[in-house]
């Protein structure tokens, strides 16, 4: 028997994104869609992509209109969440896609977020690499409130955590430049996202390390046995509707050789179904992931400045926000990992 759905924040692209995912779900059946503003509006109205659920009418993102299914999932802007989860019932598996429930540090919160401090759940990052060799989706199993990686995390942490966790790479001197799409800044107007502005054009934002993703970066490339870990992030707007590539660079350690950087990463990624490392010499392009819930790598040896440079690209809407949702939610409920996800994007 399926499990009932409601997904919060179905006007907005992640939301839409969930839906879209969810409905071709074998296990889930989505019940109720909620939003704040648009509340009373069709899903269809807003959602004109999907079409099965085009019966359902959004209502307000209220506990109470959330409470009584199986599954819940959040597409909220951050601050919005952990309002609503901390008056949910018991029993309920909640999966985040919001920052609330991200940070471990209460005082990174303060520092980048602001506002009341809802306390870290479950990280939903399943491919993430403890220092110990261990992955993340032995944390997941079983869990009942799980907070989705920020999409640019992922891309940085998936493109650098092996090396890290090998000791081939050092984790003091971090830099990482992303292309990301405007679908990634949500839907709420903004002048610098209009096509506009954006068509032709490319601008850094973000910069300074004042990216809300920085502590959450931080934070994983710890866990993967980083030891003064320090990462400049600089995210660029480019014009792609959706989509990001990642190009991450750090330290060589002493005496380590371009072959034994490859192997780190070939042994942490051989037997993971969404995350493929490229074969050497090849390189990742964002097109070749949209739909799909796959991070790609490529991996190279910088021998001139003993740095080891890593693409990442993957969709942000899927591997960085609905599908890492839906594959963190797989794992805590015991169903396969790939249930309802697909390694293949939509052919430009």
């Amino acid at each position: 028997m399926s499990l009932s759905v409601a997904v919060a924040g179905a006007s907005g692209y992640a939301g839409g994104e969930l839906l879209r995912l969810l409905a071709a779900h074998p296990e889930f059946t989505v019940t109720t869609v909620t939003a704040f503003n648009n509340a009373g509006e069709k899903l269809i109205s807003l959602q004109p992509h999907l079409r099965s659920l085009a019966h359902l009418t959004l209502v307000a993102t209220t506990p109470e209109n959330l409470a009584g299914h199986d599954v819940v999932f959040l597409a909220l802007p951050h601050g919005k969440s952990g309002e609503i989860t901390a008056a949910l019932p018991e029993g309920t598996l909640v999966i985040d896609c919001g920052a609330d429930h991200r940070l471990t540090s209460e005082s990174d919160w303060a520092d980048f977020y602001g506002g009341e401090y809802f306390g870290a759940w479950t990280y939903g990052l399943p491919e993430l690499i403890h220092a110990d060799g261990t992955k993340h989706r032995d944390e997941i199993v079983g869990a009942s409130h799980i907070a989705v990686p920020g999409c640019n995390v992922t891309a940085i942490s998936l493109g650098l955590a092996p090396g890290i966790q090998a000791g081939v790479l050092e984790a003091d001197d971090i830099v990482a430049i992303l292309a990301v799409g405007p679908s990634g800044a949500g839907k709420a107007l903004k002048t610098n996202l209009l096509a506009s502005e954006i068509l032709g054009s490319a601008s850094a934002y973000g910069v300074g390390g004042t990216h809300r993703h920085t502590p959450e970066i931080r934070q994983n490339l710890a866990l993967a046995g980083g030891t003064a870990v320090s990462v400049s992030f600089t995210p660029m707007l480019v014009p792609m509707s959706r989509g990001i590539l990642a190009t991450s660079t750090a330290k060589l350690a002493p005496g380590v050789t371009a072959a034994q950087v490859r192997s780190a990463f070939e042994t942490a990624y051989a037997d993971e179904p969404f995350v493929h490392l490229l074969p050497e010499g090849e390189f990742p392009r964002t097109a070749d992931t949209v739909g799909a819930n796959t991070a790609l790598v490529g991996l190279a040896v910088d021998e001139s400045t003993g740095r080891v440079v890593t693409v990442t690209a993957i969709d942000n809407l899927v591997k960085g926000t609905a599908g890492a949702a839906i594959q963190s939610a797989n794992i805590a409920l015991g169903f396969a990992e790939t249930t309802g996800l697909s390694t293949n994007g939509v052919a430009p």
